[in-house]
């Protein structure tokens, strides 16, 4: 058959079901080198009353070639990169589960194990609620974006696992480890808003040695909630969270920080904020062993150097065809 040609597929869901409300998309593109063109994609169309092509959206997601180099959960294998998750809104675009437990990467609403995702406009939620741990989102692949969608759980709503992710206008709720993993990620003029009763924590990043390049960055971000929080603490002993620029309101607790009752993580741990703002960010009575960073010491979590966005974050299609003219 010769070379493979350029293929974005666009999957629309319109009817209103239990777990996915109005209009998503899924657009993936398939060549042997990586997308060239990401500016046109095919259009299939979801409908749970049969008058689309599929009706449900993780058959839509099946019928993707495998290794494209192009109320359910979701799934997007890791052989099946370049899709994209995507609503209109993301107040009306709603996929929802209610599953918890020990099982970390059981539970989620969501898997992204694939490369090259993008989700945008979507809410995802978990509504396990406070009976224990649930995952509303995983994201497992490397390279992997999301704009203007909100994550929503109690407990460990975002696991941010691992790859190089990107997360811009994104609303993110939860109570206990709402963001958590070992993923290299830049959250950008995010929302993070604590549903805490008491002390629980926004971040448990993951990172295990000083030689990985991995950590969490909060950039012109917003912090809101009720009760109390704090900034974060080390689930790895290595643990690297930064805020810049973040408004702090008063549910971020004075000392801001906590060790997780292991006191030599206190002289591992990477934990800073540059130029936070907000009665929250009062520094005078945080954890003598979090840092102020200095202009020079904060350069390198300004941009998207960290996660070598520059070279993968990609723009949205702007064009899109019926699947039946593909060929």
């Amino acid at each position: 058959m010769g070379m493979k040609s350029l293929l974005n597929y666009t999957i629309n869901v319109d009817v209103a079901i239990l777990i996915l409300l109005v209009k998503v998309s899924i657009m993936a593109n398939s060549t042997s080198s990586g997308p060239k063109d990401m500016s046109t994609a095919f259009l299939i169309r979801v409908d749970q009353s049969g008058q689309g092509d599929y009706t449900k959206i993780q058959d839509a997601i099946d019928s993707v070639p495998s290794n494209n180099s192009e109320l359910e959960k979701i799934v997007v294998p890791a052989d099946k990169p370049y899709i994209t998750l995507s609503g209109t809104e993301a107040s009306d675009t709603i996929i929802t589960y209610n599953d918890g437990g020990e099982i970390l990467s059981e539970s989620p609403t969501v898997k992204i194990l694939a490369s090259e995702f993008v989700g945008r406009y979507l809410t995802i939620q978990n509504t396990y609620g406070k009976t224990g741990k649930g995952v509303a989102l995983r994201v497992s692949g490397d390279k992997a974006a999301f704009y203007g969608c909100k994550i929503i759980s109690y407990q460990d709503t975002l696991l941010d696992d691992a790859g190089r992710h990107y997360y811009k206008n994104c609303y993110i709720q939860g109570a206990t480890d709402f963001v958590f993993g070992n993923a290299a990620s830049l959250f950008e003029r995010c929302h993070l808003h604590s549903v805490s009763e008491g002390n629980g924590a926004i971040t448990a990043q993951k990172r295990e040695s000083p030689l990985e390049n991995t950590g969490y960055v909060f950039l012109g971000c917003k912090i809101t909630g009720n009760g109390g929080a704090i900034l974060g603490r080390p689930w790895g002993s290595y643990s690297r969270v930064i805020y810049a620029l973040t408004y702090m309101s008063g549910v971020v607790q004075a000392e801001g920080w906590n060790d997780w009752g292991d006191a030599d993580k206190q002289k591992t741990v990477y934990y800073g904020e540059y130029k936070c703002y907000g009665p929250g960010a009062n520094r005078d009575k945080r954890a003598k062993w979090s840092n102020t960073l200095s202009n020079e010491e904060a350069a390198p979590f300004l941009n998207k150097n960290m996660i070598g966005g520059r070279s993968w974050l990609r723009p949205a299609p702007t064009h899109f065809k019926r699947i039946d003219q593909k060929s």
